[in-house]
């Protein structure tokens, strides 16, 4: 039970910062800034919910559950650790083309660890 609450969580951050704060960053403040912040946001979002998922893993006595958990703990880790300095690095050299590719990957990445968690938390019911 404590495993899904803090699932449950996990899929609320990522809700949030998907509906809520990701489209108002770049239509609130100037380019300069929000990239400014996205650049300071992601690492901690990716190491805290990396955390947490790993924590549910350790947590939960339902192998699915811990199987799913775990993955996507592990996909935290690879955003945080190989997506995200990527990306910047494409952003500081101008690659753009680079740069939409990996941003694309890093949705596509974070849209499958959001479905599959709610699949997890939509069995647990």
């Amino acid at each position: 039970m404590t495993s899904l609450l803090i699932l449950s969580g996990v899929v609320g951050i990522m809700l949030f910062f998907s509906v809520a704060v990701a489209p108002t960053i770049f239509k609130v403040l100037p380019q300069e800034w929000a990239s400014a912040y996205v650049r300071k946001f992601f690492p901690k979002y990716y190491a805290v919910l990396g955390a947490a998922t790993l924590l549910a893993a350790l947590l939960t006595a339902d192998h699915t559950t811990r199987w799913v958990a775990g993955v996507c703990s592990a996909l935290f880790v690879v955003s945080l650790l190989v997506l995200t300095p990527a990306v910047n690095r494409a952003t500081d050299q101008g690659k753009k083309r680079l740069f939409g590719w990996l941003h694309g990957l890093s949705i596509l990445v974070n849209m499958g660890q959001l479905v599959a968690l709610l699949v997890v938390l939509w069995q647990a019911r």
